[in-house]
């Protein structure tokens, strides 16, 4: 677990900031994600920032893509194996992979192509 900030709304203030600074370059979001062993609050926060997403881009920025961060729990320089980003959980001593009930909800989001509530 980690003392970041939980804000969701940062990827959409950071997608409108980037727009206007740009000039309206198009935008590729490459991470967004949250530590937490809490899987039911990675997919709070995951469709809190999706919603965002999607309100920055009904307003005409010209989003061209989302990759969450992360797929698997990873090593952070700073903190080790210790925060969970992933949406497949990886246990370290077997190496077995898991997938969390946020990689079903985001393959069924992706599956479907669109965002519901």
């Amino acid at each position: 677990m980690t003392d970041w900030e939980y804000y969701p709304q940062a990827l959409e203030q950071a997608v409108r900031y980037t727009w206007q600074t740009t000039g309206g370059v198009p935008i590729l979001v490459t991470e967004n994600g949250i530590a937490t062993t809490d899987d039911t609050r990675r997919s709070d926060y995951t469709r809190t920032a999706l919603h965002g997403l999607r309100a920055a881009m009904d307003d005409g920025i010209d989003v061209r893509g989302y990759i969450h961060w992360s797929l698997l729990d990873n090593f952070e320089w700073v903190a080790g194996y210790k925060p969970t980003f992933g949406l497949v959980a990886v246990d370290r001593h077997t190496f077995a992979r898991t997938p969390e009930p946020s990689a079903h909800w985001l393959g069924a989001l992706a599956r479907a192509g669109h965002l519901t509530s």
